[in-house]
């Protein structure tokens, strides 16, 4: 059986701030930096050996793989990272605190555009200050695919061809692949892998640093998920 462990970034400066990050590249937070390593030393009490890892390209992500992956004795494994794995785009409200959004558009808004499937947040126009239009790890991208904002359901969009083109494949090998990312692409990829409704992938949560293990077989069908805290 393929093993498929999915890690959410440790806690980042802005999840300590309680602000809204998306696309955004900060860095971990202290506590994020020990739950990454946390989570390669739970990794290792398993004895899970990976042929494979990806990140996104947003540098908390990719420090929580490395951190992982030194604590498990596995720096050294081949390793992809891709804008397809980035955080759901959180559009105008990047930046923003969320406790003042809230006082700003109403706790109900916020709490639509945080948690629901389809429902877009207010769009960053791609001239604005801190569009990812002008950054230099998206200028291979044809500029209609940096998003303005994302919801849940553009996220999975971006992120399943990826999935289908580079990740399943290995897994149907018998390959191990670890994924390091963030809360909403890893919920789409947990909403896909498990068949989850709209409806009930709103109650899906990624804790920061918590590693999440499926085991599938041949078939790429989920026989077990296990949590390792």
């Amino acid at each position: 059986m393929a093993k498929l462990v999915l890690i959410r970034h440790g806690q980042s400066e802005w999840n300590l701030s309680n602000q809204f990050t998306g696309w955004v590249d900060v860095d971990l937070s202290e506590k994020g930096v020990e739950q990454a390593k946390n989570a390669g030393k739970l990794i290792k009490e398993q004895g899970i050996e990976f042929d494979y890892a990806f990140t996104s390209v947003l540098t908390r992500a990719i420090k929580t793989l490395h951190y992982a992956l030194e604590e498990s004795d596995q720096l050294w494994i081949p390793e992809v990272k891709t804008w397809r794995l980035n955080e759901r785009h959180y559009g105008a409200l990047q930046g923003q605190n969320k406790a003042k959004a809230a006082e700003k558009w109403g706790d109900e808004q916020v709490h639509i555009w945080r948690r629901s499937y389809d429902v877009l947040p207010p769009l960053l126009d791609a001239n604005a200050e801190g569009s990812a239009a002008k950054d230099r790890r998206y200028a291979n991208l044809d500029p209609r695919m940096i998003p303005g904002g994302e919801n849940l359901k553009v996220t999975l969009e971006r992120v399943i061809p990826f999935w289908e083109d580079e990740i399943a494949p290995k897994l149907l090998d018998g390959k191990n692949v670890i994924i390091a990312a963030h809360g909403n692409s890893l919920r789409a990829l947990s909403k896909y892998i498990e068949n989850i409704s709209d409806e009930d992938i709103m109650n899906l949560e990624m804790a920061t640093g918590e590693p999440v293990v499926y085991d599938f077989n041949d078939k790429l069908e989920v026989q077990n998920k296990t949590k390792l805290d």
